[in-house]
C-alpha cells in the first residue's frame, strides 16, 4: 500500500490541515485498493500559496547559473530513480510498463527538463533595442493543475520551465495518479530546490482549484485537463486579472490523402490512437480516409486493431492497458454505445471488457466506420481507445469537417509528396500537425486553438507563459 498523506510545502514534508479528508487509490489493472491519498483544502493551498510567495523575492533574483546548476542536478537525481517513476505510472494509471511507461511515459518527464536546461542556456532573457534594454522576469507565483493520463508529462513540462525562468510554484496533481508526483517532490528536494520554490498539495479540483485559481498572491494558473476545468479555472482567475495558460482537449483529425500509402498510414493511425489506452488529447480520434477506399481502409484498420495485445499492463507482451480509472471507463462505454446506437458501422471492439477478462478498467480498442459528423462520437473527445472513420469526397470535404469541431489541438496529414502534406496542414485550425508519420517533437510547442486552450507549452515556447516583459528605456548609451 502507498500512502500519500503529506504535502510538501516549504522544503518539507507536512500534515494536511484539520477536517481534510482521504481518497482510496484504485489499481486500474486488478480494481484493488493500491493506496490512499489525502485530500487537501482550503487551509493546504493557502498554506502552499503563502510559502512560494515568501519564496519568490530570493529566487527570482537567482543567477541564471545557479538554475541551470539546479535543472542538471534534478536530472541526475530523476535518472537514478528513473526505473521507481515508471513502476508508479503503471501503478497508478496503468500504462504498459515496458511499452510505454518507461519508453514514453516516464521518458518524457526527464525531457522536460534536459530541454528546459539546454533552452535555457541560450534563451534571450535581455536583449537590447537602441537605448531600451528588454528584460525577461518570472512572472510570481504560478498554480500548476494536471490530470492523470499522462501525469509525470503534463507536471514536468510546467515544473521545469517555472523553476529555469525563476517563478515559484504550487502543483496540485490528479488525485487519481498520486504516486509519480510524490516522487517528483522527493526528487525535487534531494536536488536541492531551495525552501518554498516547489509546493504541492493534494486534492480535487472542485475544493482547492478555486483558490488557487483565484488567490491575490497567485499571478499565473497553468491547467491541462478537460475544456470544462479550463472554463472554471479562466472565471475564477478573471477578477483578478491573472495569466491563465489551458492545455485542453482534443479531437484531431488524421487525413490520408489519396496519394499516401493508405496501408501503412491507416495502420500507423490506429497504433497511436490506441497507444495510452486513447487517453491522450492529441491522439489521432477522427480519421479521413477517401470514400473510393474506405473499405480497403476499413481493412487495414480492422486488421491493426487485431494485432494490439490488450492485458497486464507488467507483461512483456502487453501493447494497451486498462482505462486510467472506474469514472473514465464508464464514460468510454457509454460513447461506444452512443455510436451503435446512432447508426456508425463497428467494425471492432465494442461495449464491455475483452473476451476473458473479468476485473479492470478494460476497453476494448474499438473502430467505427461510415461516421458522419452529426454523431456523438464524431464531436465528442471520448478518451478511451476508439477511432471513428470518416470517408471524404475530396480533400476541400475533409478539411472542412476537421475544422469543423470546437476543437483544435492537433492534426496528422498524411500524402505521397511531403509539399501535399505541408498544404494541406496549413489549411488545418490546430496548434500542431504531424506531417507522413512525424512524432512528437518536444521542444517544439505544444497546445491548441479554439476551445483545445491558450498559450504553448515544451521548450522554449513553454518558457514564454512563466515571462512578464520590462523596457528599461534609456538603459543604454545613444549609439
Amino acid at each position: 500500500m502507498r500512502r500519500c498523506q503529506s504535502f510538501y510545502i516549504d522544503g518539507g514534508w507536512c500534515d494536511p490541515t484539520a477536517g481534510g479528508s482521504t481518497m482510496e487509490v484504485v489499481n486500474p489493472a486488478t480494481e484493488a485498493v493500491s493506496g490512499v491519498v489525502a485530500l487537501g483544502g482550503a487551509g493546504d493551498a493557502e498554506r502552499a500559496i503563502m510559502a512560494a510567495h515568501r519564496a519568490f523575492d530570493g529566487w527570482s533574483q537567482t543567477p541564471l547559473a545557479q538554475r541551470l546548476e539546479l535543472l542538471g542536478a534534478i536530472c541526475a537525481v530523476y535518472e537514478r530513480r528513473f526505473d521507481e517513476v515508471a513502476d508508479a505510472i503503471t501503478e497508478e494509471m496503468g500504462a504498459p510498463l515496458l511499452t510505454l511507461s518507461k519508453p514514453a511515459q516516464a521518458r518524457m518527464g526527464l525531457a522536460h527538463f534536459q530541454v528546459a536546461l539546454k533552452a535555457a542556456q541560450s534563451f534571450p532573457f535581455e536583449t537590447v533595442r537602441g537605448t531600451t534594454r528588454i528584460v525577461r522576469e518570472p512572472v510570481g507565483v504560478c498554480t500548476l493543475i494536471t490530470p492523470w493520463n499522462w501525469p509525470m508529462n503534463q507536471i514536468a513540462c510546467k515544473v521545469a520551465p517555472a523553476l529555469a525562468t525563476g517563478c515559484t510554484m504550487v502543483l496540485k496533481p490528479s488525485e487519481f495518479a498520486p504516486y509519480s508526483a510524490q516522487l517528483l517532490a522527493e526528487i525535487l528536494h534531494e536536488a536541492g530546490v531551495p525552501a518554498g520554490v516547489f509546493n504541492m498539495l493534494f486534492g480535487d479540483g472542485p475544493t482547492v482549484g478555486p483558490v488557487l485559481a483565484s488567490h491575490p498572491l497567485v499571478d499565473m494558473v497553468s491547467l491541462t485537463g478537460s475544456t470544462r476545468a479550463g472554463a472554471a479555472v479562466s472565471h475564477a482567475a478573471a477578477d483578478g486579472i491573472k495569466r491563465v495558460s489551458l492545455e485542453l482537449g482534443g479531437k484531431s483529425a488524421n487525413i490520408v490523402c489519396a496519394s499516401a500509402d493508405l496501408a501503412r498510414a491507416v495502420t500507423q493511425g490506429v497504433r497511436s490512437m490506441m497507444s495510452n489506452a486513447g487517453q491522450s488529447c492529441n491522439a489521432p480520434s477522427r480519421l479521413y480516409v477517401p470514400a473510393a477506399r474506405l473499405e480497403e481502409a476499413e481493412a487495414a484498420a480492422a486488421a491493426a486493431c487485431a494485432r494490439l495485445v490488450v492485458g497486464d499492463p507488467r507483461a512483456a507482451e502487453t501493447t494497451v492497458g486498462p482505462i486510467a480509472n472506474r469514472r473514465q471507463f464508464e464514460r468510454v462505454q457509454r460513447l461506444i454505445q452512443a455510436g451503435i446506437d446512432e447508426g456508425a458501422t463497428l467494425l471492432c471492439g465494442g461495449p464491455g471488457r475483452p473476451d476473458g477478462v473479468e476485473r479492470g478498467f478494460f476497453a476494448k480498442p474499438t473502430v467505427f466506420s461510415r461516421v458522419e459528423d452529426r454523431m456523438t462520437i464524431a464531436r465528442e473527445e471520448i478518451f478511451g481507445p476508439v477511432l471513428v472513420i470518416r470517408p471524404y469526397a475530396d480533400l476541400d470535404e475533409a478539411v472542412a469537417s476537421a475544422n469543423a469541431s470546437p476543437y483544435g489541438l492537433s492534426g496528422y496529414v498524411s500524402a505521397g509528396t511531403l509539399d501535399e502534406a505541408r498544404a494541406v496542414a496549413r489549411r488545418l485550425r490546430t496548434g500542431m500537425v504531424h506531417l507522413n508519420g512525424a512524432g512528437v517533437d518536444i521542444a517544439a510547442p505544444f497546445g491548441g486553438y479554439k476551445q483545445s486552450g491558450l498559450g504553448r507549452e515544451w521548450g522554449p515556447a513553454g518558457f514564454e507563459e512563466f515571462l512578464e516583459t520590462k523596457a528599461l528605456m534609456g538603459s543604454e548609451p545613444a549609439a
